[in-house]
């Protein structure tokens, strides 16, 4: 004797059931892409901490790019690009978050290999670096985007 039911789909239902799974599974997985492209979009316009507008900057952008040519062009070149004293740090913007960018400003960092030592000095006691940092990062991470060119940025409302 065997166990269990057996019972029989009738041919016209079990296209209909096919159907309705199927199309039920391709509405699950349309809503869950379409919902992470969303958020991905969302996400991605959430992080920008600059504005263009028409090729113009905001303040704080431009803001950024003045506070970077007083304290950091000196040794990490024009425009964020590097010099020959210290990296890029467009480059350097491009891989890091802006917490690490704030530790290393603040705190200063030592890159030390068999063909030379880096230094990069603390600023967390200069005001108008540490105050600023937000401004700073807006700067390079628009340049890092490819969304600023080099030079001085027109602003909003020029």
């Amino acid at each position: 004797m065997r166990a269990g039911i057996r019972t029989r789909v009738p041919a016209f239902l079990w296209g209909k059931m096919v159907r309705v799974l199927l199309l039920s599974l391709l509405t699950v997985a349309t809503l869950a892409v379409g919902t992470d492209l969303v958020l991905a979009a969302e996400a991605e316009k959430a992080e920008k901490p600059y504005k263009i507008t028409d090729g113009k900057v905001d303040k704080k952008t431009f803001n950024g790019w003045r506070r970077y040519t007083e304290s950091c062009l000196r040794c990490h070149g024009p425009d964020g690009a590097g010099s020959s004293y210290a990296p890029s740090l467009v480059d350097s913007a491009k891989r890091m978050s802006q917490d690490e960018f704030n530790e290393i400003v603040i705190n200063g960092r030592t890159n030390v290999s068999a063909a030379s030592e880096n230094v990069m000095p603390p600023f967390g006691t200069v005001e108008d670096v540490v105050s600023y940092l937000d401004d700073i990062w807006a700067y390079l991470t628009a340049r890092a985007d490819g969304a600023l060119g080099r030079g001085r940025p027109p602003r909003i409302g020029e």
